[in-house]
Order: structure tokens, then sequence, then C-alpha cells
């Protein structure tokens, strides 16, 4: 009973922190519990088509002059993140499984003379999902990448590079039977 109460009033937290960004717009959107909305005051836009669902335990993080696009009709299950420092856009009626997860950006580093990784310094490229697509549970795009329209990458994948639209992927892994 009081945790209906405290999720009742995170969800009402989330909506207003949403409807007081000026440069946040959507309609109709249907949050579950635990989802959060890290939003930099100067993100450039966030925009949420009609119809969208966000499921549980959700985490959208957007930095100074991002931009976040999503169409209508998007679904995004249980635990998926979506952290974006530049641009991405999602098309109309697609859905996440649960888990998913999307980076436009890597940590900058050198590789010489020693490895260095600089944790507040990032490359950036801008990741483009189109319309009906399905990304299994446990996916994660990259940075730079562009999925065509109606592509499905199946569970466990790591999208790199581009896929082109009416495709299929699948982790495809060999399995090996060794006797102990």
């Amino acid at each position: 009973m009081f945790y209906d109460f405290f999720e009742k009033i995170n969800r009402k937290k989330q909506l207003f922190l949403l409807k007081k960004h000026p440069n946040v717009f959507f309609e109709n959107l249907r949050l579950g519990v635990g989802n959060r909305f890290i939003l930099d005051n100067n993100l450039k836009k966030l925009s949420i088509g009609s119809a969208a669902d966000f499921r549980n335990y959700t985490c959208i993080l957007i930095n100074k002059n991002a931009v976040l696009e999503i169409g209508n009709h998007f679904f995004m299950n249980n635990f998926c993140s979506i952290n974006c420092l530049e641009h991405i856009s999602i098309g109309n009626n697609t859905l996440f499984g649960e888990n998913v997860k999307l980076y436009d950006h890597n940590h900058a580093y050198e590789t010489s003379p020693a490895i260095k990784i600089y944790p507040s310094e990032f490359s950036k490229a801008p990741i483009k999902i189109g319309n009906n697509c399905w990304l299994g549970s446990n996916v994660t795009v990259l940075k730079g990448v562009t999925i065509g329209d109606n592509c499905i990458i199946g569970a466990g994948c790591t999208i790199y590079k581009d896929i082109p639209a009416n495709t299929r992927v699948i982790n495809k892994q060999d399995l090996v039977f060794d006797s102990l």
C-alpha cells in the first residue's frame, strides 16, 4: 500500500519534470513504476510522440544541447536506458525488449604512449532507429549507428554499425562441446 502511494508520487514528479521543461514535448505518455528522467536544463529538445509507453525502471538521460526524438506508438520495456549526449531518433511503432541500451557517445581515450581514459570527455555520433523496429532484450546500440525501417534486432546483440532496412540481425554463437 505504501509502495503504491510512493510510486504514484514518483510518477507525478516525473511527469511534472517533463511538463515544466520548455524544450520537452509529449502527449499520452504512459509511465510504469520507477522511471527516471535526467534532463539537463539546456537540452535542445526532447519530443515523445503520442501513445508512448515506458514500462518499469527505465532511465532517460539527456545532456546539454542534446536532442532525443521518439515517434508515435513507441514501447520501452523494463530496465531500458537511453543516454543521449548528441542526437538520438527513434521511429514510429518501434519497441524495445527488456534492458535495451542506447549510447550516442564513448569516453575519449588515448592508447599511446599509455592507455589513458578521460571520464568527462566524449566522442559523439548520432543514433537513428527507423519505423517498425523491434530491438530484443539486452540489445545495445552504440554511437553513429543507423538502423533502417522494419528491422528486428535479436536478443543480446551489440549494434556497432549500420543495419539496412528490412533486416533481421541475430546473435549467432558457435557452440563448442568439450568433455570435461
